[in-house]
């Protein structure tokens, strides 16, 4: 899967007008205790003084820094991070405890993760893509319809991935008249679609 920027605070169209200030990502729908998304990841060494290439996956890649520690999936290792640069669409940064092109390059594919409840609090209608992506997707009955798998923006406003089972991936607009309900604590959103919008081919 491809991975994307994740620490976007998406609107729901059809509810006024509101900030859209950092990015989604991709991501398998893991529930961590406590939840950890994905800021980036190392692709590499850069020097010799142990500066590392890191993908950045928010919208503004220098704000990788702008939230404090960052650990490992497990969150067994905390990094504190430092900018150094970027380069070729890569942030170059220092990670603590990391002194030489060795211990950077053993670094290589690490992902960089923040506790969830790090992120600045939303407005009202507004969702981080983090917190949509994994959610179960139901009908107005209960009808099991698939799971958020990933989150874009064509341009004309953010759609939802959905993977369903047995049948191929629909898109669903992020509107309020076709998710007019979203149920983070229980872990589903409602869809209203519209005449022929489910209606695809299973795979």
């Amino acid at each position: 899967m491809v991975d994307q920027p994740i620490d976007k605070a998406c609107p729901r169209q059809g509810t006024g007008s509101a900030d859209r200030w950092a990015a989604p990502r991709r991501a398998d729908p893991a529930d961590d205790a406590p939840k950890r998304v994905c800021l980036g990841v190392v692709t590499g060494p850069h020097g010799v003084q142990g500066a590392v290439r890191i993908k950045s996956f928010t919208q503004a890649p220098e704000d990788i820094a702008r939230y404090g520690p960052l650990t490992d999936e497990a969150g067994d290792r905390c990094f504190e991070l430092s900018l150094v640069g970027a380069v070729k669409g890569v942030v170059l940064a220092r990670l603590s405890g990391i002194e030489d092109r060795d211990q950077a390059e053993a670094l290589r594919g690490l992902r960089l993760h923040l506790p969830r409840a790090a992120l600045p609090q939303t407005e009202a209608e507004e969702y981080y893509h983090a917190d949509l992506i994994g959610l179960e997707a139901v009908l107005g009955d209960g009808t099991r319809v698939g799971r958020v798998r990933a989150i874009h923006d064509f341009g004309a406003g953010d759609t939802l991935e959905l993977a369903r089972p047995g049948a191929s991936p629909v898109m669903v607009p992020f509107t309020r008249a076709v998710v007019p309900s979203i149920e983070l604590a229980a872990g589903r959103l409602v869809l209203d679609p519209p005449p022929g919008l489910l209606d695809e081919s299973e795979a």
